[in-house]
């Protein structure tokens, strides 16, 4: 599910790529990123799946990445408003 967006961040610098991809989630043989394994299990429950993950990072920010956090969340959100976007026009 690469979206433009992460290609701004994958290009934009190392830190970015801590967000975005994280080398211990493509640390397999298979080249298959666990965002992609994690969308095709959940299926129509993958929209939760993210709300989740945004909701732990903007909770959890103050006390533990700061602003590596939020960046965390605003790229869970990017991929929610992309999923939300695909799904209607299903």
């Amino acid at each position: 599910m690469k979206t433009e967006w992460d290609t701004i961040l994958d290009n934009s610098s190392t830190k970015a790529n801590r967000v975005t991809k994280p080398a211990h989630y493509n640390n397999n043989d298979t080249g298959i990123e666990c965002i992609d394994a994690i969308r095709a299990a959940t299926g129509k429950h993958f929209e939760g799946y993210l709300q989740g993950n945004i909701l732990k990072y903007t909770w959890r920010y103050r006390y533990k990445n700061g602003i590596e956090d939020l960046q965390k969340a605003q790229v869970y959100m990017k991929w929610l408003e992309d999923y939300y976007a695909e799904q209607k026009t299903k």
